[in-house]
């Protein structure tokens, strides 16, 4: 039954790329600590807690370090943005240790370079 349902699309804005890109090169864990977050996206649920005072249907979710021994409050902060039921789109990630938190323009500001270069590639289809 289960592989009858369409599964749910993750994508992934170039800012979200950079940032993990950037995040990688001191915390080799990051991608196996990321994950099980996708994997419950993937599934249908919706972690985190919803951001106010954006325009979009966006959540913050927190994550842990497991380079640090910190738990999930010096760990990672994952913004995604619930585009449909069917796609969500990660917005951005960050180190609790480095940033303690993103405005939301810089998170609108993703989310919209995101919608652009996806029209631009339907453009061109």
């Amino acid at each position: 039954m289960q592989s009858e349902l369409s599964q749910i699309q993750i994508a992934l804005t170039p800012r979200f790329k950079k940032d993990l890109r950037e995040l990688a090169k001191r915390y080799r864990s990051i991608r196996s600590d990321l994950q099980p977050l996708i994997e419950q996206l993937q599934a249908g649920e919706i972690p985190g807690d919803r951001i106010a005072g954006v325009k979009y249907q966006v959540f913050k979710v927190r994550l842990k370090n497991s380079n640090i021994q910190k738990g999930k409050s010096g760990g990672y902060r994952i913004i995604y943005y619930l585009k449909t039921t069917q796609a969500i789109i990660l917005a951005t990630i960050y180190s609790k240790s480095d940033i303690s938190d993103v405005s939301n323009e810089i998170i609108e500001e993703a989310i919209a370079q995101y919608e652009k270069e996806i029209q631009r590639e339907d453009n061109q289809n």
